[in-house]
């Protein structure tokens, strides 16, 4: 009877212990990161009447005869099964999505606590709190690096306030560009200037014929003379109305241009010039010819005899006549007197392409740095076509150019195969000096990709343009803001338009989630059955990713609650009649004496 009485008792104690953790839980319905508890019931040692007896000839077994003595609670355990994800609206709230805990500390890292509550905020020295004032662990930028290295063993977060990034110098300028191989282009410039002196002068330069374009863009793709005197597209020129007249052909520079049995082979635009001028000086003494800044050729006659210029294509059984070369020098035909007056050609013009970046040097001051492309020739035989380009910086900064122009970095060639891929270019870098107070002999890097790739500069049958540059400098800036991404890294942002890694959270995943035992303060205590912390990187090695401006909210099923809440008051209802029924036979029992 008295059996009766105790375990109904154990029922109570235990009903009512299940009480407290369901209560518990439906208190915490809003704790963020909190994971409910359920109360384990098991059977306590049982009183044995009588043992169990094994089949004996014809008689069979027996089960022994035990008497339950009631229950306990045998365990309660913590369910961390993922809560729901709310998003907010402070970018320093963090949740896990997964398996983890963030890792805080209120000793400076001498001992950790672990948490599912990322509810974090910034003090007023720059440390990165939880709301019990913990210091979150993790990892910090190196300075000399500029890296987080999640390798290091982890340590307080702290930014401080105020933060500002040093200027940083760039050290490299990636182009990406095509350089166009059509035959009709968009964007060209006059070729250079030219005057009637013997040779050219510092400040002109030469081009080869071959590949210029007219004033609407359209290359006259001139046929070179195979052999001389056969071939070779161009002109048939006169200056004193047909009494004299020569052959001007194109030849690319085998052999040598000039005068070959009467015909005059030309390469470049001097060698044009150069022939037209002495075919009309000897026409009229103060003729000149000369190519003007709009890439004309103009003829003048100062003094002498008048001029009667004619001007035909050549076609003959070994060349076929190109018209668009005839039609770009047509119009100086006519005649010129003795004067002011000129006659004067189309526009002779080169294909172009201009780039240019803004890089800093170690003030953090801005700097233009201009990259100016120019169609020089192309080889007919193996494709391979070849631009000069010309880099250019603001004075009073220097590259390295010739005095007094030290600003101007010229000579710079760059090929390209049959295929248009990248062949070579001969200036890698520039010697940036700025000038100003900043440090000198700053090397820059040019990158216009890979040789043999198509992964930089090219030049396909596409008008030319620029489709990416960049380079890796900047200016000094202050902090304006703190984002956290999915790997829990705080990516500061800085008035220099600058985003990188400040700091990176640290994460702990447990072998026994259950083992951890509650500290108050939504925080948790490594135990002897937890197992040791593995601390990493979010979404690295079974560890959950971060999600910013959101908060994992409590696991608690309320509907469940309440539910195990009537289930639990069934419980303990039952027990106590257990009780007072065991009371009533304990009265009957007593009667008895009556």
């Amino acid at each position: 009877m008295l059996r009766s009485l105790f375990a109904g008792v154990t029922g109570l104690q235990s009903h009512q212990i299940a009480m407290d953790v369901e209560s518990n839980n439906i208190a915490n319905v809003n704790t963020i990161g909190y994971k409910y508890s359920r109360a384990n019931f098991s059977d306590l040692l049982a009183q044995t009447n009588q043992i169990a007896t094994a089949p004996q000839g014809a008689l069979g077994g027996k089960n022994a005869v035990q008497i339950g003595l009631g229950t306990t609670v045998g365990s309660v355990t913590r369910i961390h099964s993922q809560g729901s994800i709310q998003n907010t609206d402070k970018n320093t709230d963090v949740a896990i999505q997964g398996d983890g805990f963030f890792i805080v500390s209120s000793d400076s890292g001498n001992t950790y606590k672990y948490s599912r509550s990322g509810d974090f905020k910034f003090d007023a020295a720059g440390n990165f709190v939880d709301n019990n004032g913990f210091i979150v662990q993790g990892w910090l930028r190196d300075n000399k690096t500029g890296l987080v290295d999640a390798t290091a063993p982890i340590a307080n977060i702290k930014i401080p306030p105020g933060l500002t990034t040093p200027a940083n110098a760039s050290t490299q300028v990636v182009v990406k560009a095509n350089l166009s191989s059509s035959e009709t282009v968009t964007q060209f410039s006059p070729t250079y200037t030219l005057d009637a002196t013997a040779g050219v002068s510092a400040t002109e330069k030469t081009e080869d014929m071959g590949v210029m374009f007219n004033a609407s863009g359209q290359a006259f793709q001139l046929t070179p003379a195979s052999a001389v005197p056969v071939g070779g597209q161009g002109l048939s020129v006169s200056f004193d109305g047909g009494t004299t007249t020569r052959e001007f052909r194109y030849t690319s520079g085998t052999p040598v241009p000039g005068i070959t049995g009467g015909v005059y082979y030309f390469q470049s635009t001097e060698d044009l010039r150069a022939g037209m001028q002495a075919l009309a000086v000897g026409a009229s003494a103060g003729a000149t010819v000369t190519i003007n800044s709009q890439g004309k050729f103009i003829v003048s006659n100062t003094a002498g005899t008048p001029l009667d210029i004619r001007i035909a294509g050549i076609s003959d059984v070994n060349t076929v006549e190109n018209t668009r070369f005839t039609a770009n020098f047509a119009t100086m035909a006519g005649a010129l007197p003795v004067g002011t007056s000129l006659k004067q050609s189309q526009a002779v013009n080169a294909a172009t392409h201009s780039a240019s970046i803004d890089v800093y040097d170690s003030l953090g001051s801005k700097h233009t740095v201009k990259m100016d492309f120019r169609k020089q020739s192309i080889n007919t035989i193996n494709g391979v076509a070849e631009w000069a380009y010309t880099i250019t910086v603001p004075q009073p900064g220097s590259i390295g150019g010739i005095a007094p122009n030290t600003n101007i970095l010229e000579g710079g060639i760059i090929q390209f195969d049959s295929n248009g891929a990248l062949a070579g270019y001969n200036i890698p870098g520039i010697d940036f000096s700025p000038n100003n107070g900043a440090a000198g002999n700053q090397a820059v890097n040019l990158n216009f990709g890979s040789i043999g790739a198509f992964d930089g500069i090219t030049s396909f049958d596409n008008p030319s343009g620029t489709s990416g540059i960049s380079q890796d400098g900047f200016p000094g800036g202050d902090l304006v803001g703190i984002r956290i991404d999915q790997s829990g890294t705080l990516v500061g942002s800085f008035s220099n338009g600058r985003s990188f890694g400040l700091a990176q959270i640290g994460m702990a995943k447990f072998a026994n989630n259950e083992g951890l035992v509650s500290d108050g303060g939504n925080v948790y205590l490594q135990s002897a059955n937890s197992g040791d912390p593995i601390i990493g990187t979010a979404a690295t090695a079974g560890r959950g990713f971060m999600q910013s401006s959101s908060l994992e909210a409590s696991n608690v099923d309320l509907s469940k609650s309440l539910t195990n809440l009537i289930i639990i008051q069934r419980g303990y209802q039952a027990n106590a009649k257990t009780i007072t029924t065991s009371d009533t036979l304990l009265e009957t029992l007593l009667g008895i004496k009556r």
